[in-house]
């Protein structure tokens, strides 16, 4: 089949050669995001390859289907930049990798609360300035601290079998519990007292409207003072001015982030000559207790191999039996 491949990068391109090996689609790779303004480009493509800030508006959908794309082949595993309902109206079938590699973004994560506690960006620095003082960089013991980690499917339990490893005590939040968290000696509270008691709070849940600026003004309030705050699941869970009056305050101790809400124009760039458009953004790097990434959390070879192989046999799958099981299925429209 051909699949236009949106937002393509050097090693996009790299892993799915080497995956398309196996099926033989006809690859085409482009480099602008999907937006209503480039989807003209998948025109007699069949299928479509889009990655977590694409945009997939109804806008955008409908001059897909217009050029005749019938295949939205999700890379990575969340949707929330997908509009479901229109995709439905359209009769666009939508698919996705809902787990690729949970080591890598666990691990990515649990090396932010490391870099965070050690202020090992901080001292980094400073040797390279020929500064060897202490003063400052004082941490914490990871063993017996307290860490909330609210959603616990593959990811979230990863990240609890490593601070399990560390010695840390686990608390947790997710609609379904998940048994490798109990195994752990892990419990499942409300979010009341993950707020209320956690050292460290870690964010492993999907972007819902339910989930959407879950970390706010209100639930920082209700946090430790001196908390340390980790988001690697999407921006928009966490409000970022929020944030920043709780990082001025002292209330957050500290703020590892591998994402960004407004990260669509400006993460997977390089805009070092150019500079930071976004006055948030701007104003996060210049704490010196907060750590951002660039959404590299998935970025590893194992990842990206699974990734790749994952997208193409979806699309393989549908295209000879008419079904995979990664497609993603709405309810029905509620009758009238």
């Amino acid at each position: 089949m051909r699949i236009a491949v949106f937002g393509t990068k050097p090693y996009d391109r790299t892993f799915f050669e080497e995956a398309n090996g196996a099926y033989h689609h006809e690859l085409v790779f482009l480099e602008p995001r999907l937006s209503p303004e480039t989807a003209i480009l998948a025109k007699d493509s069949p299928a479509v390859c889009l990655f977590v800030n694409d945009d997939g508006s109804e806008a955008t959908l409908k001059v897909l289907a217009e050029n005749g794309v019938r295949l939205l082949a999700l890379r990575c595993a969340g949707f929330n930049n997908v509009d479901m309902q229109a995709a439905q109206r359209l009769h666009l079938r939508v698919v996705r990798v809902p787990a690729y590699s949970p080591y890598a973004v666990a691990e990515h994560t649990v090396a932010l609360m490391l870099a965070l506690n050690r202020q090992i960006h901080r001292a980094h620095q400073r040797v390279r300035d020929g500064n060897f003082s202490l003063q400052g960089l004082l941490g914490f013991d990871m063993h017996g601290r307290t860490v909330g980690i609210i959603g616990t499917g593959a990811i979230g339990a990863t990240v609890a079998t490593i601070l399990h490893g560390f010695g840390c005590q686990i608390l947790a939040c997710d609609k379904r519990e998940n048994g490798r968290i109990v195994e752990l000696g892990g419990h499942y509270v409300d979010f009341a007292r993950i707020w209320r008691d956690s050292d460290i709070i870690t964010l492993h849940c999907p972007l819902t409207p339910e989930t959407k600026y879950l970390v706010n003004a209100d639930t920082i309030e209700h946090m430790r003072r001196g908390v340390m705050l980790i988001n690697t699941s999407r921006g928009a869970v966490v409000d970022t001015r929020a944030v920043l009056a709780g990082l001025k305050s002292g209330k957050i101790g500290s703020l590892g982030l591998d994402v960004y809400e407004e990260e669509a124009d400006l993460f997977f760039e390089d805009l070092s000559e150019h500079g930071i458009d976004d006055d948030l953004l701007a104003r996060l790097t210049t704490f010196p207790n907060v750590l951002i990434t660039g959404h590299q959390a998935f970025f590893t070879r194992e990842a990206l191999q699974q990734i790749a192989a994952t997208t193409l046999a979806n699309v393989a799958s549908l295209q000879s039996t008419g079904t995979c099981g990664n497609e993603i299925h709405l309810e029905p429209f509620p009758r009238p």
